[in-house]
């Protein structure tokens, strides 16, 4: 039969007992049916197409050898985000997510969104840019069965009393969008790590008859210095710590800072992106080399040659 197929078979068999979700039922994370569809509430809103959004709260830190690290910012985030069905012939029946996100920079002491901020490093007083991605798509759809034929699993899955944790981390190593074109030489790499710790309450993710469930999320995320911060060279590195959650209220539940930054500045974050969104994803290095280039375009003025200063 081949290994794809057979777990499949497994996967519609599994469901074929439980009466076609008909009876309400635990979900098995070892069903690799089930396991797509504890993802899927994990992420998504309460049926396809209807949005679900994510909000987070934290504080951002400068880390420099030989001196204590700096609380430089505090963090408002938001994620917007929908998911569709998608089936394939081979690997049966996932989802695509498709997402937009906030985060705003604020004074750590009066939490207010900040405009300007002045870099304790270099004196200077620099524009800030805000994250606002879009879109953050999820790069390929999952399906009970694996690009490689495997049963789809949740590799990091815990069941904890009353809880469902999923832990994950994403390594980062890729060439930086404001690079030149030889950082393979150079080393001019962008690096950093994102960790998520999803935390769910188990009669609820793992219950047949629930749509979709509500967990909290923490996000820890060590990276090197933001752009717009003009570090340039300068030994260093950020960290974030947040904490949040997958709002029951949708949008309107969000704290005013961001839901009044969204009306004035980005109106269109209110609302995921379609599902068929086919966009490639943007990162804060690709938002701010699109900002730098527009600037420089307006005032006729071109980018400096690759491996030459300004």
């Amino acid at each position: 039969m081949g290994i794809r197929k057979l777990a499949l078979a497994c996967a519609a068999i599994a469901f074929a007992g439980t009466g076609a979700a008909a009876d309400a039922r635990t979900l098995d994370p070892s069903n690799p049916e089930d396991a797509v569809e504890i993802s899927k509430r994990l992420q998504c809103g309460e049926q396809d197409g209807e949005p679900a959004v994510y909000y987070w709260s934290g504080r951002a830190y400068s880390r420099v050898r030989g001196e204590r690290d700096r609380h430089l910012f505090n963090l408002e985030g938001m994620n917007i985000r929908q998911c569709v069905s998608v089936t394939d012939p081979e690997r049966g029946t996932g989802y695509r997510q498709v997402s937009r996100e906030i985060m705003l920079y604020t004074d750590p002491e009066t939490n207010e969104v900040l405009r300007n901020w002045e870099n304790p490093w270099t004196g200077e007083t620099v524009e800030v840019m805000h994250v606002a991605n879009d879109p953050v798509n999820m790069r390929a759809p999952n399906f009970p069965v694996t690009r490689d034929g495997s049963p789809y699993q949740i590799s990091t899955y815990r069941h904890i009393g009353d809880w469902v944790l999923i832990p994950f981390e994403v390594p980062l190593f890729y060439t930086n969008p404001l690079g030149g074109d030889y950082q393979e030489f150079t080393g001019n790499m962008y690096q950093a790590m994102e960790i998520f710790d999803f935390a769910a309450r188990a009669d609820e993710i793992l219950d047949s008859e629930a749509n979709t469930a509500y967990p909290s999320v923490s996000w820890v995320r060590v990276a090197q210095w933001l752009p717009w911060m003009r570090m340039r060279s300068r030994d260093g590195q950020m960290i974030f710590n947040a904490v949040g959650a997958k709002l029951r209220g949708g949008y309107d539940e969000l704290p005013e800072v961001l839901r009044n930054e969204i009306a004035a500045n980005y109106p269109e974050y209110t609302a995921p992106p379609p599902g068929d969104d086919s966009r490639p994803n943007d990162t804060t290095w690709t938002v701010f080399r699109r900002m730098i280039d527009e600037r420089r375009a307006a005032e006729g003025e071109s980018a400096p040659a690759s491996g030459h200063s300004e």
